[in-house]
């Protein structure tokens, strides 16, 4: 894949957005304390937290293997967990360049189509929407009384804030001329490459049809809670690596993992700074400081990032080898 001058410059932007949000995060915080925290934190359950973390990963692997197993494409196991690890280490420089980088793996490792391949991630991808949704609605019925005025007075107000200095005029006219453009650009790639795009909307109708065509559908969905419980509990764990968090209980983790959920979807390299702040909010629900959170926070998202790396780059090494050696 190239890139031209244009995207280099979209996803240096995003790293320096993203860059940006931890200076602000930080910014007028006591950092030396901060540091403190973090050298003295229990190591043990930093070490506990990165092996939750990755479990769900394991899970993610087995649980996309099915997808493909569903459409008739013998793929290991291990083929599908480095493409996953392979997946999460390309996040880390390019945000969602890992979906197409882990197709890209099994593509070459297996032979399986491209397209096939992006079919079946978009659809395990949707599953993982669903439930962090199904989350955040439960931590909305069950814990309102201690995420209601952090939704009103930070999420609510600044939406309407935002919805109120749109200029609908210009919306329109935007989405108008983009359908148009998308008319005319299918128009002509129907004209040039129809047998092409045919057998590109083939691949791809067959990796979304993944899930309908499973046998083990309760078992499939069983990785997927699998996959968020261990999440979860890897934000549980880590609170027992710092004394501020040590007392906090499971319910603060579950509402931790829906803050992070949504800033891992923001469009920024492995959710730096975003994460951070996201998760250091949800700390304060519950009574910790802003400052601690961030402690925490960065500590959880250090242990991950580490954990990437070096299962990341082992996997790499491991495909190319085993390329090497055919």
């Amino acid at each position: 894949m190239t890139f031209d001058l244009k995207t280099a410059l979209k996803y240096i932007i995003l790293f320096l957005i993203g860059m940006g949000v931890l200076y602000l995060a930080f910014r007028g915080q006591d950092l030396e304390k901060i540091w403190q925290e973090i050298k003295t934190a229990n190591y043990f359950w930093v070490i506990t937290s990165a092996f939750a973390v990755w479990i769900a990963h394991v899970l993610r692997a087995l649980r996309w293997q099915m997808l493909y197993q569903s459409i008739h494409y013998n793929v290991s196991f291990w083929n599908t967990y480095h493409a996953v690890m392979i997946g999460y280490l390309a996040n880390l420089a390019l945000p969602r360049f890992g979906e197409i980088g882990r197709c890209s793996v099994i593509h070459k490792a297996e032979k399986v189509p491209m397209f096939a391949s992006i079919g079946t991630v978009i659809t395990e991808r949707l599953f993982d929407v669903l439930v962090l949704f199904l989350t955040c609605v439960a931590m909305v019925v069950f814990q309102y009384d201690i995420v209601s005025d952090f939704l009103y007075n930070v999420i609510y107000l600044h939406l309407v804030k935002k919805i109120e200095a749109i200029n609908y005029l210009w919306l329109v006219g935007i989405g108008v001329i983009i359908l148009s453009l998308i008319i005319i650009a299918v128009y002509f790639l129907r004209q040039k490459f129809s047998k092409k795009l045919l057998r590109i909307f083939v691949n791809l109708r067959q990796g979304f049809g993944s899930y309908s065509k499973l046998k083990q559908k309760g078992l499939f969905l069983t990785y997927t809670l699998g996959i968020w419980v261990f999440y979860s509990l890897s934000m549980y764990f880590a609170f027992s690596s710092i004394q501020a968090t040590s007392g906090l209980h499971f319910n603060a983790a579950f509402t931790a993992i829906v803050f992070s959920g949504f800033a891992m979807a923001a469009p920024v390299q492995g959710g730096i700074g975003v994460f951070h702040w996201m998760v250091a909010q949800s700390l304060v629900l519950y009574g910790i400081s802003f400052k601690d959170g961030l402690a925490y926070s960065t500590i959880i998202h250090s242990s991950q990032v580490l954990l990437i790396l070096i299962l990341g780059c082992l996997s790499l090494m491991l495909i190319l080898f085993k390329k090497q050696n055919r």
